[in-house]
């Protein structure tokens, strides 16, 4: 793997079974991407990106093949390898938010800087949310947030511990055009600012053509060049 290579995938397969026989829901992806680029993984329903995007997270595990993220490989390490390289390296944002709703968004913001034992998460936190406006809602839980403020926690969250890769799982799919349209200027914005690999699934053509590289999935399967 080369030394910029922030991803690294390896014939990756993924295998599951059901009433009608094993089902291929990852088929044999391979590609690299590198410190700082910006990829979208686009394709129909059913095609594989959110297993694929789980698979290179290390949240869920090839059946066969392998993964190289941050230089580390992915099958090498235990559960809590993996999870310890995610801590250190990896922020995520799904389109239904995970926020902890007993949790305010400034709690829910600072809780990876206090897993991972750095200091001045507070502040670190509150600055965060106010780059991303939120500056006032720093004591609301989620349900007293709208959608488009509820995701916005969620960035701020992923992005606070300025990770290595940045994961993004439909981040607009819950969401009007117009707010949707105003998260991903700022999902761009501040992924510009933080210099952070992202790798981002949507089915948004539109959001897709931002990102400097569209890899295309069907059937499970990478279509074209990667």
């Amino acid at each position: 793997m080369a030394l910029n290579m922030v991803l690294h995938a390896e014939d990756l397969t993924k295998e599951v079974s059901s009433p009608e026989g094993t089902l291929t829901i990852v088929r044999r992806v391979s590609f690299s991407i590198a410190e700082r680029e910006t990829v979208a993984i686009v394709g129909p329903s059913g095609a594989g990106k959110s297993t694929l995007l789980a698979l290179l997270a290390g949240l869920d595990l090839p059946t066969s093949g392998r993964v190289w993220l941050a230089g580390q490989d992915l099958s090498a390490l235990d559960e809590d390898g993996r999870a310890r390289l995610r801590a250190e390296n990896v922020g995520f944002v799904f389109q239904s938010f995970h926020l902890i709703p007993s949790l305010t968004a400034l709690e829910n913001v600072m809780l990876p800087l206090e897993l991972a034992g750095q200091r001045e998460a507070r502040r670190r936190a509150a600055d965060m949310l106010g780059r991303v406006g939120l500056a006032a809602r720093l004591g609301h839980y989620p349900r007293q947030l709208s959608g488009g403020e509820q995701q916005r926690v969620a960035m701020a969250r992923a992005s606070v511990g300025k990770p290595a890769v940045l994961f993004a799982d439909e981040p607009t799919g819950n969401l009007d055009s117009v707010t949707g349209e105003r998260i991903t200027e700022l999902f761009f914005e501040l992924n510009a600012d933080s210099n952070t690999t992202l790798v981002l699934v949507t089915h948004d053509r539109g959001i897709a053509s931002r990102c400097q590289r569209v890899l295309n999935m069907d059937g499970g399967a990478l279509v074209g060049a990667a």
